[in-house]
């Protein structure tokens, strides 16, 4: 009998209690925005790498007070040479250096001024240059919305 009791008590406490309904829900609000901003950063690292080359050759002799035992300055020929680079083959000509002419002093004890200079071909100049280049970029996004 007191369990009948318990459970009417406990059926009559549920029935008292209210039904939940759902609401719609309706936004407080009438205008808005919103604001992004989005910074992106790169960074490119270059390699310059230049390379000069002269395909012939220069030989001057200049002076006063000597004389030569040739009467050309190229009379003993050219000669050739094959540099590889990176596995490319370049084939040079230039100045046989070995039988080129004899100078000597036309009046021994007098003054006198010889210069002899010899540029071959191949490389001249090789310029390397390594630069970093730092990218900043800033993108801003504005939203507005209204209802």
């Amino acid at each position: 009998m007191k369990l009948k009791l318990v459970l009417v008590a406990v059926v009559s406490a549920l029935a008292s209690v209210p039904v939940a309904k759902a609401v719609p829900v309706v936004p407080n609000f009438t205008q808005g925005s919103m604001t992004s901003s989005t910074t992106t950063t790169s960074t490119v690292t270059e390699t310059i790498n230049s390379m000069d080359y002269d395909t012939g050759w220069q030989y001057v002799v200049t002076g006063t007070g000597v004389t030569s035992d040739a009467n050309n300055l190229t009379a003993g020929g050219t000669v050739q040479s094959n540099v590889t680079l990176d596995g490319v083959t370049s084939t040079w000509n230039g100045l046989n250096l070995d039988q080129r002419p004899n100078f000597q002093q036309a009046i021994p004890g007098n003054s006198f001024q010889f210069t002899e200079s010899y540029r071959g071909p191949g490389l001249t100049n090789h310029t390397i240059i390594q630069r970093v280049t730092t990218i900043n970029s800033v993108t801003d996004t504005v939203s507005t919305f209204t209802q």
